[in-house]
This record gives C-alpha cells, sequence and structure tokens, in this order.
C-alpha cells in the first residue's frame, strides 16, 4: 500500500492504516519524518483500541518524541497494552517497576511482567527473567531456572544471554563446567559483533580452551575486537605480532596496537613500550 492510500484509509477512520501511517512519519518512510505527526495518527488508532498504537505511545513518551518526556504517560500506555498482551509492552512495564521510572519500584511486579513477556518468547524478557532469577530480586532465586530463562533467549540470537550462558559455562555456575559449551555460545555472540565476545575468542582459540588450539584464530578474533577498540584485545594482538605467533612477526605493527592499548591506559602495553625503549 503506497503513502497516499494509507493516508485516504487512516483519515477514513482505519485503525490499522492510522497506526501504520503513524509509523511511516515515525521512521521516516517515504514521508518526511515527523514525530509529532506520527504522535497524533498513534493517538487516533489508540482511541479505537488498537493495542499496538498503546505500546508506540508508551515509547513516544518514555523518550519524548513528538510529545514533553512524561514517563508517567509512558507507563500509563504500556500498561493498557500489556493488559491485552502485548509482550513488548509487558516488558516495558516491568522494566519501568525494576528502576521505578513512572511507578513506584516494585520487584515482584517487575518479575510478573516480565515473565508473562518471556512465556510468550520475548528474548529480552527471558534475559532480564534469568537476572532476577539469578540474584533473587522479586522471585525465589534459582539458578537452574535462570539457566533455563538465558538459554531460551540465547537460542533466539540474544546476544547477552549468549554471554551469560558462555561465562556460567566456564565458571561451571548453575550447570556443570563445560569448556566446549562455553566456547559454542560465546561464539555465537562473537559472530553478531559482540567485540567483548571477539576478544574471549581471541583467549579461547589461543589457549585451546573448549575449541582446538589454533593462534591464527585467535589472531583474527584479537583483531576484530582490537579495531574495535578493545584495549585487551590490542595488547594481545601486539604481543602476537611481536612473537609472531599465528601471524608474521613484525615489530611495527606490535608497537602500533602496544601504541593504542598505552593511551588508554594498559599498563601491560606501557611496560612492553618501556622495555623496547631500553633495548
Amino acid at each position: 500500500m503506497n503513502i497516499e492510500e494509507l493516508k485516504k484509509r487512516a483519515a477514513a477512520g482505519d485503525a490499522e492504516a492510522q497506526y501504520k501511517l503513524g509509523k511511516c512519519y515515525y521512521n521516516g518512510d517515504d514521508i518526511k519524518q515527523d514525530d509529532e505527526a506520527a504522535v497524533l495518527w498513534f493517538k487516533e488508532s489508540a482511541g479505537q483500541g488498537y493495542i499496538p498504537a498503546y505500546r508506540i505511545l508508551g515509547e513516544c513518551y518514555n523518550f519524548g518524541y513528538g510529545v514533553e518526556q512524561d514517563y508517567e504517560e509512558a507507563v500509563k500506555w504500556w500498561r493498557l497494552a500489556a493488559e491485552q498482551g502485548n509482550a513488548e509492552a509487558q516488558l516495558n512495564l516491568g522494566v519501568s517497576y525494576k528502576n521505578g521510572c513512572g511507578i513506584e519500584k516494585d520487584d515482584e511486579e517487575a518479575v510478573k511482567w516480565c515473565r508473562l513477556a518471556a512465556e510468550q518468547g520475548n528474548a529480552q524478557a527471558q534475559y532480564n527473567l534469568g537476572i532476577a532469577l539469578q540474584f533473587g530480586t522479586g522471585v525465589e532465586q534459582s539458578m537452574e531456572e535462570a539457566v533455563k530463562w538465558w538459554r531460551l533467549a540465547a537460542e533466539q540470537g540474544g546476544v547477552e544471554a549468549q554471554k551469560k550462558l558462555g561465562g556460567i559455562y566456564i565458571r561451571g555456575e548453575g550447570v556443570e563446567q563445560n569448556d566446549k559449551e562455553a566456547a559454542r555460545w560465546i561464539l555465537l555472540a562473537a559472530e553478531q559483533n559482540d567485540t567483548s565476545s571477539q576478544n574471549v575468542m581471541g583467549f579461547i582459540y589461543y589457549s585451546g580452551r573448549g575449541v582446538e588450539q589454533n593462534y591464527e584464530e585467535a589472531v583474527k578474533w584479537w583483531r576484530l575486537a582490537a579495531e574495535h577498540g578493545v584495549v585487551d584485545a590490542q595488547f594481545n594482538l601486539g604481543v602476537c605480532y611481536y612473537k609472531g605467533t599465528g601471524i608474521e612477526e613484525d615489530l611495527e605493527e606490535a608497537v602500533k596496537w602496544w601504541r593504542l592499548a598505552a593511551e588508554k591506559g594498559n599498563e601491560d602495553a606501557k611496560e612492553a613500550l618501556e622495555k623496547l625503549q631500553n633495548e
């Protein structure tokens, strides 16, 4: 449906068209971006009981898009959507309760709404619920339950959940220690360009922990992390260049990466550079 047809349907009172036209203004899709116009159409749609419009109005009030920022108003709209089963609004309402933003802080209410969203498959809610269960915040503590929810989120591609699973398998926290499982989950996060996971994959391949030792793979992952400013990766990449481990020895490249790390306060890099100056 083109924008002119959408405008006609919205003007004729079609609630779904009003919401979609609002989204076009909101995102600048096929029309000039205009938050105030977006809110106008979202309100028209919400006035007819269109649930997705409730949720996005909460977002507009939460961030002050097209309206004056008002956390209480955001909570009002999210609650309307959440009570009608909208998973994203349930998550947002849960976060509001957790942070005491726009509403009095209530950890039990936070868990209640987060669980409803998690049970509908919302990956962020599944991750958040896992955190609450890990620490017993608003719910009885259960690491076993936490792992269950993190796994569900991780299987949907949730990076934070993948990292969390990798970490607990490394430490054997709530699960049997398993380096291969740790490497599997951390790799999934690294492949989604999570820089801290890329750095960890460098260590995993360098040490051969959970994978076959492979210095070239270690260098590959450290380079990716280093190029995005991860200081430890910059130092380790410099070491690889200095020693010729997994890559051709290159003192100039080693110094380059150590300098970058040293500029950000890495003491090992500073020490390495000082040793070179004294040789």
